[in-house]
Protein backbone atom coordinates (compact mmCIF):
# COMPACT_ATOMS: atom_id res chain seq x y z
CA UNK A 1 0.00 0.00 0.00
CA UNK A 2 1.65 2.85 -0.70
CA UNK A 3 1.69 5.96 1.61
CA UNK A 4 0.94 9.92 0.53
CA UNK A 5 4.20 11.67 1.74
CA UNK A 6 3.12 15.02 0.82
CA UNK A 7 0.37 16.73 1.81
CA UNK A 8 -2.34 17.71 -0.93
CA UNK A 9 -2.63 21.82 -1.13
CA UNK A 10 -3.52 23.47 -4.49
CA UNK A 11 -0.54 26.04 -3.80
CA UNK A 12 2.41 23.65 -2.84
CA UNK A 13 3.83 24.64 -6.31
CA UNK A 14 3.23 28.67 -6.01
CA UNK A 15 6.53 29.97 -7.39
CA UNK A 16 8.22 33.49 -7.53
CA UNK A 17 8.84 35.37 -10.78
CA UNK A 18 10.80 38.45 -10.41
CA UNK A 19 10.10 40.81 -13.41
CA UNK A 20 12.33 41.80 -15.95
CA UNK A 21 15.00 44.87 -15.92
CA UNK A 22 12.29 47.10 -18.25
CA UNK A 23 9.38 46.15 -15.80
CA UNK A 24 11.32 47.77 -12.99
CA UNK A 25 11.67 50.98 -11.86
CA UNK A 26 15.25 52.01 -11.66
CA UNK A 27 17.04 54.53 -10.18
CA UNK A 28 14.67 55.69 -7.22
CA UNK A 29 16.44 56.89 -3.81
CA UNK A 30 14.62 54.22 -0.91
CA UNK A 31 14.74 56.00 2.40
CA UNK A 32 17.57 55.07 4.81
CA UNK A 33 14.99 55.66 7.80
CA UNK A 34 15.42 52.65 10.44
CA UNK A 35 11.43 52.03 10.78
CA UNK A 36 10.17 48.75 10.23
CA UNK A 37 7.87 49.67 7.93
CA UNK A 38 7.34 48.34 4.17
CA UNK A 39 8.34 51.97 2.80
CA UNK A 40 6.30 50.74 -0.46
CA UNK A 41 2.49 51.03 -0.97
CA UNK A 42 0.78 50.04 -4.42
CA UNK A 43 -2.55 49.63 -5.99
CA UNK A 44 -4.19 49.11 -9.42
CA UNK A 45 -3.23 52.66 -10.73
CA UNK A 46 0.01 53.73 -8.80
CA UNK A 47 3.44 52.93 -6.97
CA UNK A 48 4.06 54.89 -4.44
CA UNK A 49 8.26 54.82 -2.74
CA UNK A 50 9.00 56.25 0.13
CA UNK A 51 12.22 58.11 -0.59
CA UNK A 52 15.32 60.31 1.05
CA UNK A 53 14.49 63.95 0.50
CA UNK A 54 16.82 66.85 1.96
CA UNK A 55 14.63 69.64 4.00
CA UNK A 56 11.39 67.39 4.61
CA UNK A 57 9.69 64.15 4.02
CA UNK A 58 8.65 63.00 0.59
CA UNK A 59 7.15 60.26 -1.01
CA UNK A 60 7.33 59.63 -4.43
CA UNK A 61 4.42 58.44 -6.52
CA UNK A 62 4.44 56.91 -10.33
CA UNK A 63 1.64 55.30 -12.93
CA UNK A 64 2.11 51.43 -12.59
CA UNK A 65 3.30 51.49 -15.87
CA UNK A 66 5.46 53.94 -15.72
CA UNK A 67 8.54 51.10 -15.58
CA UNK A 68 12.02 51.61 -16.41
CA UNK A 69 14.62 54.62 -15.24
CA UNK A 70 12.84 57.54 -12.84
CA UNK A 71 13.71 60.93 -13.82
CA UNK A 72 15.77 62.83 -11.19
CA UNK A 73 13.78 65.73 -11.04
CA UNK A 74 10.50 63.63 -10.81
CA UNK A 75 8.06 65.14 -9.09
CA UNK A 76 7.67 63.94 -5.71
CA UNK A 77 4.72 64.42 -3.02
CA UNK A 78 6.32 66.38 -0.36
CA UNK A 79 4.43 68.17 2.17
CA UNK A 80 5.69 67.09 5.04
CA UNK A 81 8.45 68.47 7.07
CA UNK A 82 9.99 65.33 8.40
CA UNK A 83 11.03 61.68 7.20
CA UNK A 84 7.41 59.99 6.12
CA UNK A 85 7.87 56.77 8.30
CA UNK A 86 4.52 54.91 6.21
CA UNK A 87 1.78 55.06 3.30
CA UNK A 88 -1.13 53.45 2.55
CA UNK A 89 -3.41 53.44 -0.38
CA UNK A 90 -7.14 54.26 0.30
CA UNK A 91 -9.02 51.10 -0.46
CA UNK A 92 -12.22 52.62 -1.70
CA UNK A 93 -10.35 55.47 -4.27
CA UNK A 94 -7.38 54.56 -6.17
CA UNK A 95 -5.98 58.12 -6.41
CA UNK A 96 -6.44 58.94 -2.00
CA UNK A 97 -3.25 58.22 0.09
CA UNK A 98 -2.13 58.54 3.46
CA UNK A 99 0.84 59.65 5.28
CA UNK A 100 2.43 59.21 8.49
CA UNK A 101 5.70 61.47 9.27
CA UNK A 102 8.04 62.60 12.11
CA UNK A 103 6.47 65.15 11.86
CA UNK A 104 3.79 64.46 13.93
CA UNK A 105 0.95 64.58 11.80
CA UNK A 106 -1.00 62.18 9.13
CA UNK A 107 -1.90 63.59 5.80
CA UNK A 108 -4.06 62.64 2.78
CA UNK A 109 -3.28 63.14 -0.96
CA UNK A 110 -4.96 62.92 -4.22
CA UNK A 111 -3.17 61.70 -6.93
CA UNK A 112 -4.17 62.79 -10.25
CA UNK A 113 -5.26 60.43 -13.16
CA UNK A 114 -1.67 59.57 -15.18
CA UNK A 115 0.57 60.96 -11.98
CA UNK A 116 1.99 63.85 -10.92
CA UNK A 117 3.30 66.56 -13.00
CA UNK A 118 4.55 69.26 -10.54
CA UNK A 119 5.40 68.76 -6.79
CA UNK A 120 2.62 68.06 -4.41
CA UNK A 121 2.56 70.26 -1.39
CA UNK A 122 -0.91 70.29 0.03
CA UNK A 123 -2.44 67.39 1.25
CA UNK A 124 -6.67 67.20 1.08
CA UNK A 125 -6.79 67.31 4.61
CA UNK A 126 -3.80 67.26 7.51
CA UNK A 127 -4.84 65.52 10.60
CA UNK A 128 -3.05 66.40 13.51
CA UNK A 129 -3.20 65.22 17.43
CA UNK A 130 -0.35 63.22 17.83
CA UNK A 131 2.33 64.58 20.06
CA UNK A 132 5.15 62.07 18.56
CA UNK A 133 6.47 60.64 15.42
CA UNK A 134 3.56 58.91 13.73
CA UNK A 135 5.21 55.27 12.29
CA UNK A 136 1.75 53.62 11.16
CA UNK A 137 -1.40 54.48 9.56
CA UNK A 138 -4.34 52.27 8.11
CA UNK A 139 -7.75 52.78 6.18
CA UNK A 140 -10.23 50.76 7.29
CA UNK A 141 -11.30 48.51 5.20
CA UNK A 142 -15.08 48.42 4.85
CA UNK A 143 -16.47 51.92 6.20
CA UNK A 144 -15.10 54.83 3.69
CA UNK A 145 -13.13 57.61 5.08
CA UNK A 146 -11.64 56.41 8.11
CA UNK A 147 -8.09 56.06 9.10
CA UNK A 148 -6.63 54.81 11.77
CA UNK A 149 -2.75 55.89 12.95
CA UNK A 150 -0.49 55.15 15.47
CA UNK A 151 2.44 57.40 17.06
CA UNK A 152 5.28 56.73 19.28
CA UNK A 153 3.08 59.24 21.83
CA UNK A 154 1.48 55.40 22.37
CA UNK A 155 -1.31 56.54 21.32
CA UNK A 156 -3.77 55.27 18.43
CA UNK A 157 -6.34 57.34 16.62
CA UNK A 158 -9.03 56.87 14.38
CA UNK A 159 -10.07 60.08 12.14
CA UNK A 160 -13.19 60.55 9.97
CA UNK A 161 -11.10 61.86 7.09
CA UNK A 162 -13.67 63.67 5.93
CA UNK A 163 -14.55 66.28 8.96
CA UNK A 164 -10.54 66.23 9.79
CA UNK A 165 -11.66 64.95 13.56
CA UNK A 166 -10.85 61.92 15.24
CA UNK A 167 -13.82 59.94 16.65
CA UNK A 168 -12.08 57.45 18.75
CA UNK A 169 -8.64 57.81 20.88
CA UNK A 170 -6.99 55.01 22.78
CA UNK A 171 -3.98 56.68 24.64
CA UNK A 172 -1.25 55.16 26.86
CA UNK A 173 -3.49 53.94 29.05
CA UNK A 174 -3.95 50.98 26.66
CA UNK A 175 -0.65 50.64 25.39
CA UNK A 176 2.06 52.15 27.68
CA UNK A 177 4.80 51.83 25.65
CA UNK A 178 5.44 51.90 21.47
CA UNK A 179 2.98 50.49 19.29
CA UNK A 180 4.89 48.14 16.87
CA UNK A 181 2.05 47.05 14.34
CA UNK A 182 -1.82 47.64 13.99
CA UNK A 183 -4.12 45.46 11.78
CA UNK A 184 -8.03 46.07 11.00
CA UNK A 185 -9.95 42.92 11.19
CA UNK A 186 -11.28 41.85 7.94
CA UNK A 187 -15.07 43.10 8.53
CA UNK A 188 -12.98 45.97 10.20
CA UNK A 189 -15.19 45.22 13.75
CA UNK A 190 -11.77 44.68 15.48
CA UNK A 191 -8.05 45.57 15.46
CA UNK A 192 -5.10 43.85 16.54
CA UNK A 193 -1.94 45.55 18.21
CA UNK A 194 1.06 44.59 18.93
CA UNK A 195 3.38 46.44 21.71
CA UNK A 196 6.68 46.74 23.24
CA UNK A 197 5.20 45.49 26.25
CA UNK A 198 5.33 42.18 24.76
CA UNK A 199 1.34 42.21 24.81
CA UNK A 200 -0.54 41.51 21.71
CA UNK A 201 -4.11 43.31 22.20
CA UNK A 202 -7.40 42.69 20.53
CA UNK A 203 -9.50 45.99 20.64
CA UNK A 204 -13.10 46.53 19.97
CA UNK A 205 -12.89 50.08 18.22
CA UNK A 206 -16.30 51.06 19.03
CA UNK A 207 -16.12 50.77 22.29
CA UNK A 208 -12.41 51.29 22.46
CA UNK A 209 -12.35 48.21 24.91
CA UNK A 210 -9.89 45.23 25.17
CA UNK A 211 -11.30 41.81 24.36
CA UNK A 212 -8.52 40.27 24.75
CA UNK A 213 -4.65 40.19 25.00
CA UNK A 214 -1.72 37.97 25.37
CA UNK A 215 1.31 38.47 27.00
CA UNK A 216 4.80 37.47 25.83
CA UNK A 217 3.54 35.64 22.62
CA UNK A 218 7.27 35.48 21.73
CA UNK A 219 10.12 35.23 24.19
CA UNK A 220 12.10 37.27 22.43
CA UNK A 221 12.80 40.57 23.02
CA UNK A 222 12.91 41.55 19.52
CA UNK A 223 9.64 43.69 17.77
CA UNK A 224 6.55 41.68 17.46
CA UNK A 225 4.02 41.77 14.60
CA UNK A 226 0.28 40.75 14.65
CA UNK A 227 -2.52 40.35 11.48
CA UNK A 228 -5.51 38.95 11.23
CA UNK A 229 -5.84 35.58 8.95
CA UNK A 230 -9.15 33.66 8.63
CA UNK A 231 -11.28 31.99 10.90
CA UNK A 232 -11.33 34.39 14.16
CA UNK A 233 -7.37 33.33 14.26
CA UNK A 234 -4.02 35.67 14.55
CA UNK A 235 -0.76 35.51 13.13
CA UNK A 236 2.28 36.39 14.91
CA UNK A 237 5.87 37.08 14.13
CA UNK A 238 8.95 37.42 16.67
CA UNK A 239 11.76 36.44 18.52
CA UNK A 240 12.55 33.30 20.32
CA UNK A 241 14.25 34.02 23.35
CA UNK A 242 17.94 32.90 21.55
CA UNK A 243 17.10 35.38 19.06
CA UNK A 244 15.54 32.98 16.38
CA UNK A 245 12.74 34.15 13.84
CA UNK A 246 9.64 32.47 14.69
CA UNK A 247 5.66 32.26 13.35
CA UNK A 248 3.06 31.52 15.65
CA UNK A 249 -0.94 31.18 14.76
CA UNK A 250 -3.38 31.83 17.67
CA UNK A 251 -7.15 31.64 18.68
CA UNK A 252 -8.24 34.50 19.56
CA UNK A 253 -10.85 32.94 21.83
CA UNK A 254 -7.93 30.60 23.31
CA UNK A 255 -4.87 32.73 23.65
CA UNK A 256 -3.25 30.94 26.20
CA UNK A 257 -1.28 28.25 23.61
CA UNK A 258 -0.52 28.65 20.21
CA UNK A 259 -2.23 26.29 17.42
CA UNK A 260 1.35 26.35 16.09
CA UNK A 261 4.93 27.85 16.66
CA UNK A 262 7.64 27.54 14.16
CA UNK A 263 11.02 28.35 14.36
CA UNK A 264 12.46 30.06 11.03
CA UNK A 265 16.55 30.84 11.26
CA UNK A 266 18.48 33.55 13.23
CA UNK A 267 18.54 36.22 10.91
CA UNK A 268 17.78 39.78 12.85
CA UNK A 269 15.43 41.27 10.20
CA UNK A 270 11.73 41.96 11.21
CA UNK A 271 9.36 39.85 9.23
CA UNK A 272 6.75 41.63 7.62
CA UNK A 273 3.04 39.50 7.22
CA UNK A 274 1.15 39.64 4.53
CA UNK A 275 -2.41 37.67 4.61
CA UNK A 276 -4.08 36.73 1.38
CA UNK A 277 -7.98 35.66 2.97
CA UNK A 278 -8.86 33.86 -0.45
CA UNK A 279 -5.91 31.28 -0.62
CA UNK A 280 -5.17 31.32 2.91
CA UNK A 281 -1.51 31.91 2.11
CA UNK A 282 0.49 34.26 4.19
CA UNK A 283 3.42 35.55 3.06
CA UNK A 284 6.54 36.56 5.55
CA UNK A 285 9.16 38.87 4.23
CA UNK A 286 12.13 40.09 6.31
CA UNK A 287 13.50 43.48 6.31
CA UNK A 288 17.03 42.96 5.53
CA UNK A 289 16.50 39.22 3.61
CA UNK A 290 16.41 37.80 -0.10
CA UNK A 291 13.94 35.42 0.50
CA UNK A 292 9.95 35.37 1.03
CA UNK A 293 8.57 32.96 2.91
CA UNK A 294 5.03 31.78 2.48
CA UNK A 295 2.81 29.71 4.38
CA UNK A 296 -0.53 28.00 4.12
CA UNK A 297 -3.20 28.47 6.62
CA UNK A 298 -5.56 25.39 7.17
CA UNK A 299 -8.89 24.79 9.53
CA UNK A 300 -7.19 20.87 10.95
CA UNK A 301 -4.38 20.20 12.57
CA UNK A 302 -1.19 20.90 12.45
CA UNK A 303 -2.47 24.67 10.88
CA UNK A 304 0.20 26.11 9.37
CA UNK A 305 2.03 24.23 6.58
CA UNK A 306 4.94 25.52 5.17
CA UNK A 307 4.41 25.74 1.07
CA UNK A 308 7.98 26.98 -0.15
CA UNK A 309 10.41 29.99 -0.29
CA UNK A 310 11.17 32.78 -2.88
CA UNK A 311 15.21 33.47 -2.85
CA UNK A 312 16.87 36.33 -4.69
CA UNK A 313 20.38 37.46 -4.36
CA UNK A 314 20.01 41.13 -3.20
CA UNK A 315 18.63 41.75 -0.01
CA UNK A 316 15.22 44.26 0.47
CA UNK A 317 15.11 47.42 2.51
CA UNK A 318 11.14 47.20 2.06
CA UNK A 319 7.88 44.97 0.32
CA UNK A 320 4.37 46.38 -1.13
CA UNK A 321 1.71 44.18 -0.99
CA UNK A 322 -0.76 44.28 -4.84
CA UNK A 323 -4.63 43.77 -3.63
CA UNK A 324 -5.98 41.23 -5.36
CA UNK A 325 -7.98 43.25 -8.09
CA UNK A 326 -4.82 44.53 -9.73
CA UNK A 327 -3.53 40.89 -10.49
CA UNK A 328 -3.27 39.38 -13.63
CA UNK A 329 -5.70 36.45 -13.58
CA UNK A 330 -5.32 35.10 -16.37
CA UNK A 331 -1.64 34.32 -15.94
CA UNK A 332 -2.72 32.28 -12.63
CA UNK A 333 -0.88 35.25 -10.32
CA UNK A 334 -2.18 34.79 -7.08
CA UNK A 335 0.01 37.56 -5.91
CA UNK A 336 2.85 40.32 -6.58
CA UNK A 337 4.97 42.19 -4.48
CA UNK A 338 7.34 45.34 -5.02
CA UNK A 339 10.47 44.57 -3.83
CA UNK A 340 12.25 47.69 -2.85
CA UNK A 341 16.39 47.66 -3.36
CA UNK A 342 18.83 50.09 -2.61
CA UNK A 343 18.21 52.15 -5.73
CA UNK A 344 15.44 50.00 -7.63
CA UNK A 345 11.73 48.44 -7.21
CA UNK A 346 11.62 45.04 -8.42
CA UNK A 347 7.99 43.17 -8.98
CA UNK A 348 7.51 39.90 -7.76
CA UNK A 349 4.74 37.16 -9.39
CA UNK A 350 3.73 34.95 -7.40
CA UNK A 351 2.12 32.09 -9.79
CA UNK A 352 0.26 28.67 -9.43
CA UNK A 353 1.09 26.54 -12.41
CA UNK A 354 -1.69 25.33 -14.20
CA UNK A 355 -3.43 22.12 -13.97
CA UNK A 356 -1.63 20.11 -16.82
CA UNK A 357 1.95 20.94 -15.23
CA UNK A 358 0.72 19.86 -11.52
CA UNK A 359 -0.30 16.62 -13.19
CA UNK A 360 3.40 16.31 -14.53
CA UNK A 361 4.70 17.20 -11.57
CA UNK A 362 2.25 14.74 -9.14
CA UNK A 363 3.38 11.92 -11.60
CA UNK A 364 6.90 12.51 -10.84
CA UNK A 365 6.21 12.49 -7.11
CA UNK A 366 4.26 9.04 -7.74
CA UNK A 367 7.39 7.38 -9.78
CA UNK A 368 9.55 9.06 -6.83
CA UNK A 369 7.60 7.27 -4.08
CA UNK A 370 7.57 4.07 -6.13
CA UNK A 371 11.36 4.28 -6.94
CA UNK A 372 11.58 4.62 -2.94
CA UNK A 373 9.78 1.32 -2.07
CA UNK A 374 11.14 -0.47 -4.40
CA UNK A 375 14.44 0.23 -3.04
CA UNK A 376 13.31 -0.07 0.74
CA UNK A 377 12.13 -4.10 -0.53
CA UNK A 378 15.57 -4.57 -1.72
CA UNK A 379 17.26 -3.04 1.85
CA UNK A 380 14.38 -5.36 3.83
CA UNK A 381 15.57 -8.49 1.15
CA UNK A 382 19.66 -8.19 2.30
CA UNK A 383 18.53 -7.18 5.69
CA UNK A 384 17.14 -10.39 6.00
CA UNK A 385 20.16 -12.06 3.77
CA UNK A 386 22.80 -11.06 6.27
CA UNK A 387 20.46 -12.06 9.39
CA UNK A 388 20.85 -15.72 7.85
CA UNK A 389 24.39 -15.51 7.26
Amino acid sequence: MSRQVVRSSKFRHVFGQPAKADQCYEDVRVSQTTWDSGFCAVNPKFVALICEASGGGAFLVLPLAKTGRVDKNVPMVCGHTAPVLDIAWCPHNDNVIASGSEDCTVMVWEIPDGGLTLPLREPVVTLEGHTKRVGIVAWHPTAQNVLLSAGCDNVIMVWDVGTGAAVLTLGPDVHPDTIYSVDWSRDGGLICTSCRDKRVRIIEPRKGTVVAEKDRPHEGTRPVRAVFVSEGKILTTGFSRMSERQVALWDTKHLEEPLSLQELDTSSGVLLPFFDPDTNIVYLCGKGDSSIRYFEITSEAPFLHYLSMFSSKESQRGMGYMPKRGLEVNKCEIARFYKLHERRCEPIAMTVPRKDAVSRLEEEMRKLQATVQELQKRLDGLEETVQAK
